[in-house]
């Protein structure tokens, strides 16, 4: 079985051991310097580019507005080209629809186009519980199954690797599952494209079944999208049988000028491109040409609950472009596998607690996995409001008396809440917390409150409270 974030530690003991790792920081400084400054230059060469922020905004707004209007009409659409179109409430639902059409084909093996949800769900897993190998083809992700790892980052996700540890892990692995490495393989980058070229070629010459997402599902056609670097979405989409994809509701766009919008600013985001290598459009089935069978399976997974949340909705605009990721100054010294996701970095911290809710014990770190400096509100090609939405959810991890929080906590809560609903009680313990004033650590509070101090002063305590003192100078009066 591959790896899985299932059981992986909160965020805080997570990170704590990933910014004791040099290598990794080194690795991830290096990655994402690299991709920030290429797209500071070309979003720069754009006079237009807030002009076409602001239409993704409006064009993503517009979906989630009428999401339920937009989805019977891909459903429309796709069937009436040809294809099949089933609905999966959640993450079992969806991993058993494309296993039961995996065994109807007969395939031992399928190969993938790399897609964030169907690693979301857990799709390899339920797979190869069924006897059926998935073979990842994106180099990236193909990286991060031949070492059995997990992914770090939504558009590079073996960006936590060098080139030296990705030539050991394909002299190590690559002829377990298929064609082995050359002798004498080098870390030299095109030598270990070539050795990932020709592994991946039988892959794609002997699949019958192949397994997609989606950048973007066009409504008014029932077309697909799929966005990449390499060629291997090509190869995938093309060359099988049978094509099966998995796609989030929240992916659709309305019309094909739309799409345009989205196809001007993705590239430039994700990997500082004026334009993506590969751009794969792909709408039901034409006989002769292409798979002969076509399954769209749209998971819903969290996303409603998500769609719920009047503050937190905006986090389902996102077009993982992988932008917070590359300017985030936590993200930049944790790395990804910090926060026990998929989808790491700011999108992360916001959208896995709006998917599984402030009840969750590992997503529930998550909004605090942030400096709230803003830096990803100002890249976000669909003008999310990143610190809106983490403010939002520590709100309701805070306040809104969740299981996750710590015995202790709970305690104090209480117990202040018993205090301040008392007016005399209340009074009588701002006059003693004056008195306190001397008595209070100044380094480091003790017990489970020194976690507080680990990076804040204690601030020094009023001899007198506000109104006492109002009272003392004014006399009582109002």
């Amino acid at each position: 079985m591959s790896r899985t974030f299932v059981g992986w530690p909160k965020f805080p003991e997570a990170a704590a051991a990933a910014t004791r790792n040099g290598q990794l920081r080194a690795n991830v400084r290096r990655a994402t310097e690299t991709i920030r400054g290429k797209r500071e230059l070309l979003a720069a060469e754009r006079p237009d580019w807030d002009d076409l922020r602001d239409s993704a905004t409006a064009i993503k707004d517009e979906v989630l507005a009428h999401l339920d209007t937009y989805l019977l009409q891909v459903e429309e659409k796709v069937t009436a080209a040809g294809g099949t179109v089933h609905w999966a409430r959640d993450a079992a639902e969806a991993n058993r629809i494309v296993t039961v059409l995996a065994q109807e084909t007969g395939a031992r093996e399928v190969v993938k186009v790399k897609s964030m949800l169907t690693e979301e769900i857990g799709l390899d897993n339920a797979l190869e519980a069924a006897g059926i190998r998935a073979r990842e083809t994106d180099l990236a992700a193909a990286i991060v199954q031949l070492g059995d790892d997990l992914p770090s980052h939504v558009v590079v996700p073996a960006l936590h690797r060098n080139r030296s540890e990705i030539r050991d892990i394909f002299v190590r692995e690559m002829g377990r599952h298929g064609r082995p490495a050359p002798e004498g393989l080098s870390d030299d980058p095109p030598q270990l494209a070539e050795a990932a070229r020709l592994h991946l070629r039988e892959k794609f010459l002997t699949a019958d079944v192949a397994v997609s997402g989606a950048n973007f599902l066009v409504a008014e056609t029932g077309t697909l999208v799929v966005v990449e670097s390499e060629g291997n979405g090509r190869m995938c989409l093309t060359l099988c049988d049978t094509l099966i994809s998995v796609v989030g509701i929240e992916k659709v766009v309305p019309t094909w000028r739309d799409l345009e919008v989205f196809l001007q600013l993705l590239a430039r985001n994700a990997t500082g491109e004026r334009m993506a290598p590969y751009t794969t459009t792909f709408t039901g089935v034409t006989p002769g040409d292409g798979p002969q069978a076509f399954h769209l399976v749209l998971v819903d997974n969290g996303r409603t609950h998500a769609l719920a949340d009047p503050v937190g909705r905006q986090a389902l605009r996102c077009i993982r472009c992988g932008a917070c990721m590359n300017v985030c100054p936590v993200y930049e010294r944790t790395g990804g596998h910090a926060y026990g996701s998929v989808y790491p970095g700011p999108i992360g911290a916001i959208l896995n607690p709006l998917l599984k809710g402030a009840n969750d014990p590992q997503t529930a770190s998550l909004p605090y996995a942030s400096s709230l400096c803003g830096a990803c509100n100002e890249v976000c090609p669909v003008r999310i409001r990143f610190t809106d939405v983490l403010l939002e959810l520590r709100h309701q991890v805070a306040e809104e008396g969740t299981v996750v929080k710590q015995p202790a906590e709970k305690a104090a809560l209480r117990l202040i809440g018993t205090v301040m609903a008392r007016p005399a009680v209340w009074n009588a313990a701002v006059r003693a917390a004056g008195k306190a004033g001397a008595v209070v650590p100044k380094r480091r509070l003790p017990g489970p409150l020194g976690g507080w101090t680990d990076s804040r002063r204690v601030p020094e305590l009023p001899h007198e409270s506000f109104r006492a003192w109002w009272k003392r100078t004014n006399g009582g009066t109002k």
